[in-house]
């Protein structure tokens, strides 16, 4: 992704900090993000000090704190961080990219992303500097955009919208990649990582009307597990070791 995406992924984010809750945090979207980052929260460590890569308006942060522990997030959004820091005014939320942490070695013992990482320029370079900033024993989970039959039509989809103008949170063409499990195990390999998990998740998609998305939600818990051809997110977890 060049640096022209990046800014205008920047752009983006600012202009509809206002309006991202009402997306992500009401009705359909809250289940959906919920869902999401239930997967995550299941595998990082209970209490401990979190770092949020994408954190956006804190949301994750926010549901990783209620069990105790502490957050930080970190987003190229000015408008977001803003809107995080009143959200968790306790956390701490800086302005940057996953690529250069601001950080020193082993600062956390977690480390979450959340529908983010397809939209990193450099995906090995964050996982480095993942790596770096978290404790010995500390784990990473992330949920971002899998590379599935289904999702193949997207990216056209999105550069439609942004053709005629849609006014959509994400619906914008952000030259976004799209991982395969393959593609997943070789980065955080890569980057030093051991216990790599890579599962598909995700069946019920918050631009989906209702009655449909309330129908998918019942059945996601077994398309996840018994037709995950058919989940169009791919979630990985990992320990530094």
């Amino acid at each position: 992704m060049s640096g022209t995406k990046t800014d205008k992924i920047r752009r983006h984010y600012d202009k509809v900090a206002d309006t991202y809750d009402h997306h992500y945090d009401h009705h359909r979207g809250k289940k959906y993000h919920t869902h999401l980052s239930n997967h995550l929260v299941k595998v990082l460590p209970e209490g401990g000090n979190l770092l949020d890569i994408g954190c956006g308006t804190g949301l994750f942060v926010e549901k990783y704190i209620r069990n105790g522990g502490s957050g930080t997030g970190i987003d190229i959004s000015e408008g977001m961080v803003a809107k995080a820091r009143r959200r968790c005014p306790e956390c701490e939320f800086l302005v940057g990219t996953g690529e250069q942490l601001p950080f020193e070695d082993n600062s956390f013992n977690a480390v979450s992303s959340v529908l983010v990482f397809s939209y990193v320029k450099d995906p090995a370079a964050m996982l480095s500097e993942v790596f770096r900033v978290l404790e010995p024993n500390g784990s990473v989970a992330l949920c971002t955009l899998g590379k599935k039959l289904i999702t193949r039509g997207i990216p056209r989809l999105y550069k439609l919208g942004e053709k005629i103008k849609v006014k959509h949170v994400v619906m914008k063409d952000f030259g976004e990649h799209y991982y395969d499990e393959m593609e997943m195990n070789t980065l955080f390999h890569d980057a030093g990582f051991s216990n790599i998990n890579v599962k598909w998740c995700s069946f019920a998609h918050i631009d989906m009307i209702d009655p449909i998305f309330s129908l998918a939600t019942k059945v996601e818990p077994f398309v996840e597990k018994s037709l995950p051809q058919l989940a169009y997110n791919i979630f990985v977890s990992a320990k530094k070791v």
